[in-house]
This record gives C-alpha cells, sequence and structure tokens, in this order.
C-alpha cells in the first residue's frame, strides 16, 4: 500500500456498484428489475484498472454491490483480483439468486462477508417492499445456502414508518437465522424512494428509534449497527455519559472508532458506470475514473473537500459539538432542503444545549 496524501484522510470502505442490473424491483433503489448490462458499465479492464488504484488511497473495504452484483458475469474474476491486492471483499446480493453453484464461488472467492436485505419479518411485509412476489422466500433460501458452506452473512432493515413497528420481530428473525450482524438504515428520500416521502419517520421517531437501538444492542449477541443514521454516534455518547461508561473499543466495540456520516471522510460510492460520489443516495460529481484517477478524486473533490472542513457546514450542523462524531446526513439534507452541506433537517439536538442544562434523559427525547 502507498502512503495516502498527508491531509486527506484513508479511505475505509468502497461501496461499488459494479452493474445496475436487477432481478427486483424495489421501492427505495436506483436499480429496476433488468437482467442485461445498463450502457456504458466498466469492462473488465477498467474495472480491474480501477481496483489496482485503491490501495493508493489506504486499505478499503471494497463492497461489491448493485443493482444486483450476481448479475455481473466478471464478479469473481474482480473480486479475485482485489483479493490480489490484500483488499476486505465483502459483497451485497439480494440473496434470490444464490445457487449452490453460486454459493459455492462466493465461499471460494474468498468474499468474507455477503449482505442480505430483509426489510420484513414475513413475506407480506418484505416482498411488499422488494417488488417481487416471493423475494423473502427466495432470500431465505439464498442465506440458507450460504450458511451451510460457512460463508458469514449480515441482514440489512430499511427503516420506514411501515416496519417500524415489526423492528423485534425482524431483530428475532436474524438471530434465528444466524446472521453475523444486524444493521438498520434510515431511509434516505433520494431518486427511487423520493416518492416514498410519507414512509420517512420523523425527527422525534428518528430519536426514538436511536434510542431504543442503543438499549437493544445491549441485548443482542449479534454485532448491530445504525447506517446512514449518523445521530446514533452522538446519542450513544450521551446514554453513554448518562451511564457513567466511556466511549471505547472495549465498551462499545467499532462503534466507538467511526463516525456517523463517513461520506467523503472514510467512504464513497462508485456507480456503475465510474461516477464517484460521497454515498449512493448522494448523486453529486465528484468525478469519473474514466477521466481521473481514483486517487486524484479522493484527495480533491470539491465535495470531498468540504465534507471534511466543518466550517463548510451551515445551520447546527455547523456549530454542533458531535460534529466530528455526527455530522448530519448529507444526502437527507440535499434531498430535502436542495443544500448538501445544510443541517441534517430530522434532527431535535440543539447545540450547545447541553453545556447549559445537561444532556436531557432518553424518555424525555421519546425512547422507549
Amino acid at each position: 500500500m502507498q502512503t495516502p496524501t498527508p491531509g486527506v484522510p484513508p479511505i475505509r470502505l468502497i461501496a461499488w456498484e459494479v452493474t445496475r442490473s436487477c432481478n427486483l424491483a424495489c421501492k427505495h433503489c436506483r436499480a429496476e428489475a433488468r437482467l442485461d448490462p445498463y450502457p456504458g458499465e466498466l469492462s473488465t479492464f477498467e474495472a480491474k484498472a480501477l481496483i489496482d488504484t485503491f490501495p493508493e488511497c489506504g486499505e478499503p473495504i471494497i463492497i461489491f454491490t448493485g443493482g444486483e452484483p450476481l448479475l455481473r458475469r466478471d464478479i469473481f474474476e474482480l473480486v479475485e483480483h482485489a483479493r490480489g491486492k490484500n483488499l476486505r471483499c465483502v459483497m451485497a446480493p439480494n440473496g434470490t439468486l444464490i445457487t449452490e453453484e453460486l454459493a459455492e464461488k462466493i465461499r471460494g472467492s474468498g468474499i468474507a462477508r455477503c449482505s442480505i436485505s430483509l426489510d420484513g419479518a414475513d413475506a407480506a411485509g418484505h416482498d411488499v417492499f422488494r417488488g417481487v412476489p416471493g423475494a423473502f422466500a427466495a432470500a431465505l433460501r439464498g442465506i440458507e445456502l450460504l450458511k451451510v458452506r460457512g460463508v458469514e452473512f449480515q441482514i440489512n432493515t430499511t427503516v420506514t414508518k411501515g416496519n417500524l413497528n415489526s423492528f423485534k420481530d425482524i431483530f428475532a428473525l436474524a438471530e434465528k437465522l444466524g446472521a453475523a450482524a444486524w444493521h438498520i438504515f434510515l431511509l434516505v428520500p433520494m431518486g427511487r424512494a423520493a416518492a416514498l416521502g410519507e414512509e420517512v419517520i420523523s425527527a422525534a421517531e428518528y430519536e426514538e428509534v436511536l434510542n431504543w437501538f442503543y438499549d437493544f444492542r445491549k441485548k443482542a449477541s449479534m454485532q448491530l449497527k445504525a447506517t446512514c443514521a449518523p445521530h446514533y454516534y452522538r446519542i450513544m455518547r450521551q446514554r453513554a455519559r448518562q451511564e457513567g461508561l466511556a466511549v471505547t473499543p472495549q465498551t462499545f466495540g467499532l462503534d466507538a472508532m467511526t463516525r456517523g456520516c463517513l461520506g467523503g471522510t472514510g467512504f464513497c460510492f462508485i456507480s456503475h458506470t465510474g461516477d464517484v460520489q460521497p454515498c449512493g443516495y448522494l448523486e453529486l460529481d465528484c468525478g469519473n475514473v474514466r477521466n481521473e484517477g481514483f486517487p486524484q478524486i479522493w484527495q480533491n473533490a470539491k465535495v470531498f473537500r468540504e465534507f471534511r472542513d466543518q466550517s463548510c457546514y451551515r445551520g447546527k450542523c455547523g456549530s454542533c459539538e458531535y460534529h466530528k462524531v455526527c455530522g448530519g446526513c448529507r444526502a437527507r439534507a440535499y434531498s430535502l432542503t436542495g443544500d448538501y452541506l445544510a443541517e441534517e433537517p430530522l434532527c431535535v439536538f440543539v447545540p450547545g444545549r447541553e453545556k447549559k442544562e445537561g444532556p436531557r434523559p432518553p424518555e424525555q427525547s421519546g425512547a422507549q
């Protein structure tokens, strides 16, 4: 690995949309139900050349995602190439296409973990969101095929008003299946998900869910993580302080060492055509790997430089004492205000209040 440029944070995670083709039509997703490749996808040669540049920026985990990554014909060739660079590789299939043969290839390729989404505890809840009848049963079959081969898997769940009351049941299912982790994703109304505005939970519900999540993690044997929910890392520190706990890797694991919004600071998204974005929900033009090297984009893109500088943020995110561990969801800010540097629209926290009044107990913020 080459030493990253001084002053530029090393990249930790790259979500790479290797194809936008997919067999599902999920309500919140960029992709559509289309099995043939989209025009303009990076060729095998271009994709391998891109992989060659990743170690110049750090030692990132590569998330092979889509669309449905298993629809890309050379997917395992790309995984093998990345593994040859000593990069940790994970995959985000939807589970429905996994056969015994593909499960063997996933295991043999060195994929460290697969993430499969379950947005309901049963077919009635999941299939409507995923747009295809039978998706729930097919995903469970895929999970079982991975499980019997010893491939680690996690369950991802997108939080909406529709499944908020099913969370304990979804968690119980993930635990029963033997998932290594359960990651919740707070819905960001971008792209196709913009039509789901009525499914976005309120700021008060947001606070309640994340306080509940903090309490729930104490009972869980598997790893829990809140994604697209940067407030959690503020709430975690508030609650820990109330309980007299220090936020360290010994007490909170990796959550103690990460930030809420990592877009441009430790994470980025690369589209099927090579466009680089802060995340998959925030379609800002930060450069294209066909026109300039990925390391140069990571180091110099204007949006990324702004995201690394708190003085560029507007509203209360610009003055918040929890900025370094939160940052607010930039995609949600952009979606709801048109300004990607605006304050997080779904945050109830008032900067500076704790210095005057002390942190409020969780029952006053709606937690149960």
